[in-house]
């Protein structure tokens, strides 16, 4: 069962090892992607701090990503793969880390507001298929510890779904 907590921790992964938990309890029995992806992007935007959005863009072609559920402000619908942070992740499929998004070439400014960015790659049998992009207003927000939680929280919201649907 799931019950959303609140707790203070003394590091990063031990957040992101509490935070998993709660994702796997709230995932627990649903398998549709869609519903799985917003609650996925809610609880994150809920509980981590100094984020202004969270949220999922899926490939619908092999050259374009389209918005999926997110928390946060309207966003941009459609990404070329190649093109912004996320669409350089699907591309070179790793995750990538940006400190300052205006020293990114290629940014795309959907909420002006943003500084840092996080986009983790959401693989499938082998294969990437979209991608988790997490927002800050404050440059250098994101790092190393946060993307090896986001992954695992990428990891945890592909098992949960059934794909066949």
């Amino acid at each position: 069962m799931f019950i959303e907590k609140t707790t203070q921790h003394d590091s990063k992964p031990e957040f992101y090892r509490e935070l998993a938990g709660q994702l796997q309890a709230l995932l627990d029995g649903e398998t549709d992607p869609i519903a799985n992806a917003a609650n996925t992007s809610a609880l994150i935007y809920q509980m981590l701090p100094d984020i202004n959005w969270a949220g999922f863009y899926f490939l619908q072609s092999d050259d374009e990503l389209v918005l999926g559920p997110f928390q946060g402000k309207p966003a941009c619908v459609r990404i070329a793969v190649g093109r912004g942070v996320c669409g350089t992740a699907i591309e070179k499929e790793q995750s990538i880390l940006v400190d300052d998004v205006h020293a990114f070439p290629g940014h795309i400014a959907c909420d002006a507001a943003s500084r840092s960015e996080l986009v983790v790659p959401i693989f499938r049998e082998g294969y990437v298929f979209g991608v988790i992009d997490l927002d800050s207003p404050l440059p250098g927000r994101f790092d190393a510890d946060d993307q090896a939680g986001i992954e695992a929280l990428a990891t945890i919201f592909t098992a949960a779904c059934d794909w066949d649907d």
